[in-house]
């Protein structure tokens, strides 16, 4: 049996690579058959070979580790808000929170230090949820379509917009949709080449604007030509004074 140390001198000269980092491991054994113990002014007993034959009682490298509780320094987008405890497992804590900088450890110091004053936030610096930071960025930057009719009168609603948006894989309650402040009415071409936003409000807390245009359908002979990216182009506002409003918002890629 080699000891540790001419391991490492036989391995220094024989130019062989060492470990660059340290293996966090622990094995609990047990002698298999214990040595007699030493009796006051006796002799020492000598160690056999059967008595350095040990059990492996525990393995920590196959032993499921405890979740880790820790504290969220800023607002995660999918994850949480700013203060908010998240218990996870220790590697997930460790690499995607810990060490960027994300989050500390949720020990009872900095639990004390962190309900003060440090890690209080004012309201409009908290989100709702942790996924409404990602639904106003994919909402801001959508063209919803309003598919309205060509032929029959219509006087646009919000459940025609709630229609739009489960097209596009958005569930949005009509309570949550704020028609512009003018009513529009057709079939009127005029209206295709225009464009306005309603507002959206998530959670009853915050809103986001939605660029719509309208785009008048029929079928047969009526049908109007298809026009590629129609999306990506910029329109002439239907409400004037929703025009500056419009210009700042982005457009899809």
């Amino acid at each position: 049996m080699i000891g540790i140390s001419s391991f490492i001198s036989k391995a220094v000269a024989s130019g062989q690579q060492l470990f660059k980092q340290q293996a966090r491991n622990t094995f609990i054994l047990k002698r298999k058959w214990p040595p007699a113990l030493h009796k006051k002014g006796g002799k020492i007993p000598k160690m056999k070979a059967r008595h350095f034959v040990y059990d492996l009682v525990e393995d920590t490298n196959v032993q499921k580790q405890p979740n880790v509780k820790v504290i969220l320094k800023h607002f995660v987008d999918g994850v949480g808000n700013k203060g908010d405890v998240l218990n996870l497992k220790p590697m997930i804590a460790y690499r995607d929170f810990l060490v960027p900088g994300l989050a500390v450890y949720a020990s009872p110091k900095n639990l004390a230090k962190y309900e003060t004053t440090e890690i209080k936030t004012t309201e409009e610096e908290k989100f709702s949820s942790p996924y409404v930071q990602r639904t106003m960025s994919c909402l801001s930057r959508l063209v919803l379509n309003v598919t309205m009719s060509k032929l029959q009168p219509w006087t646009l609603e919000p459940w025609h917009i709630k229609a739009c948006f489960r097209k596009t894989g958005f569930v949005v309650p009509e309570y949550a949709i704020e028609m512009p402040p003018v009513a529009i009415k057709g079939p009127d071409l005029k209206l295709q080449e225009k464009e306005f936003f309603i507002t959206v409000t998530i959670n009853k807390t915050e809103k986001v604007n939605v660029r719509c245009r309208i785009h008048h359908w029929a079928t047969g002979l009526d049908r109007l030509p298809w026009e590629e990216f129609h999306w990506k182009k910029p329109l002439e506002a239907l409400i004037p004074e929703q025009a500056p409003i419009l210009e700042k918002m982005p457009l899809p890629q």
